[in-house]
C-alpha cells in the first residue's frame, strides 16, 4: 500500500516581497548580491521603506515551499511543516498553501507573540537574486510543529538548509531525519544557499549525520560544502555524504549521481531575467519525477526545463497550467 504523501518538507514559511534594484542600489543599501543575508526586523522594516517605489509582486514563498508547491500543482501529496504568526500575512500564507493542495501542521496554538518572516527579493539586470530575510516567527521552527504520523506516511523528508540558521529548527531536522529512518522514509536535504555551508558547515554536518540519501545543491554550495574550488573534488565529497545527488549549474544543466553512474543533464538555453525559485523548482521537478515512475534521467529533465521556464518571468513560481505541460513535454 502506497504512502499517504509523496514528500514531507520543512522549511521557513516567508512572505517574499520582490524588488527590481540595480547593483549600485544594493551597494548604497549596503546589501552583498548574490546571497541571503539574515537581518533584524527593523532592518527588514528600514529596507521596505527605501525599496518602496521598486516593489513588485508578493508571494507566499520560502525555499522548501516553492518546492512543494510545484509537486502539489504536478499533482504529487505533500505535507509541508512550518510556522507563521497570527497576523495578516500568516492568514495569506496558509491559504496560499491550503490553495495549492498542501497539507500543513495545525498553526497558532502554540505561535504565541511573534510576525511572519518575509524575505526581501532584490533582482538586478543580470537575474541575479539578492536576499534579506527578517524569518521572524519562522525563526522558531521546531519539534512542536511536527507531525511525526504525517513524516512516517511519506516516501520522502525534505529539509531545506536554511533551517540550520535555527537551532530549534536545526534539532527538529535531526529528529526528523532519525524518525523517518526508522519508519523507511527517504531523507532529502537542500543546501539552499552558499552562505549556509560558509557559515554554519557544522551544523548542516549534523543534519546530515551519516550520510543523505538524495542531496540537492548548485555548483557554488556543493564547492563551498566541500571546501574546494574543483568541481570534481565536489563531486567525490558530495559522494561520501549522499547516496544520490543532483548539482546544478545554471546554464551548464545540472550533474546527477543515481547512486552508480553520473548523468550529465543538458538544460534549455533561455534568456534569464529572475533566478529567484530556480534551484527550489529544479528540486521540485526532480522530487515529483522520483516519486511518480519517472527514472533520475527523466527526473532530472523535467526539473532542468521548469527550472529555466521560471526564470524567464518575476517570481519562484509558474502556472499550474504551464507546469503539466512540460510534463507532457518530458513524457512524449
Amino acid at each position: 500500500m502506497g504512502r499517504k504523501y509523496n514528500v514531507y518538507g520543512m522549511g521557513n514559511a516567508l512572505v517574499d516581497m520582490e524588488f527590481e534594484v540595480t547593483p549600485d542600489q544594493l551597494q548604497a543599501l549596503g546589501i552583498e548580491k548574490g546571497v541571503m543575508t539574515l537581518v533584524e526586523e527593523e532592518r527588514e522594516n528600514e529596507l521596505i521603506a527605501k525599496l518602496q517605489a521598486h516593489k513588485g509582486k508578493q508571494s507566499s514563498g520560502g525555499s522548501a515551499a516553492n518546492t512543494m508547491v510545484a509537486i502539489a500543482q504536478w499533482g504529487g501529496t505533500g505535507f509541508y511543516a512550518c510556522k507563521v504568526g497570527k497576523d495578516a500575512a500568516g492568514e495569506f500564507y496558509l491559504k496560499d498553501l491550503n490553495d495549492c493542495g498542501l497539507a500543513t501542521n495545525p498553526h497558532h496554538e502554540s505561535a504565541g507573540e511573534g510576525i511572519t518572516g518575509k524575505c526581501l527579493v532584490l533582482i538586478t539586470p543580470d537575474a541575479d537574486r539578492t536576499m534579506n530575510t527578517f524569518l521572524g516567527i519562522s525563526g522558531s521552527l521546531s519539534v512542536t510543529e511536527m507531525d511525526w504520523n504525517a513524516l512516517k506516511d511519506s516516501e520522502y523528508l525534505y529539509l531545506e538548509g536554511y533551517l540550520v540558521t535555527s537551532p530549534s529548527a536545526q534539532a527538529a531536522c535531526i529528529e526528523a531525519k532519525a524518525i523517518a529512518e526508522a519508519a523507511g522514509v527517504k531523507t532529502c536535504l537542500s543546501l539552499s544557499d552558499p552562505n549556509m555551508p560558509k557559515f554554519f558547515q557544522t551544523g548542516l554536518e549534523a543534519m546530515i549525520g551519516a550520510g543523505v540519501d538524495l542531496l540537492f545543491a548548485n555548483e557554488a554550495e556543493a564547492m563551498q560544502m566541500a571546501g574546494t574550488e574543483n568541481f570534481d573534488q565536489a563531486i567525490a565529497y558530495c559522494k561520501t555524504i549522499a547516496k544520490q545527488f543532483a548539482i546544478t549549474r545554471g546554464a551548464a544543466g545540472s550533474v546527477v549521481f543515481d547512486g552508480e553512474t553520473l548523468l550529465t543533464i543538458a538544460t534549455p538555453q533561455v534568456q534569464p531575467i529572475d533566478t529567484v525559485g530556480a534551484g527550489d523548482m529544479y528540486a521540485g521537478g526532480f522530487l515529483y519525477g522520483i516519486t511518480h515512475g519517472m527514472g533520475y534521467q527523466k527526473a532530472a529533465e523535467l526539473g532542468s526545463i521548469a527550472a529555466s521556464k521560471v526564470v524567464t518571468s518575476y517570481g519562484p513560481r509558474l502556472e499550474t497550467e504551464v507546469l503539466k505541460n512540460l510534463l507532457a513535454e518530458i513524457q512524449a
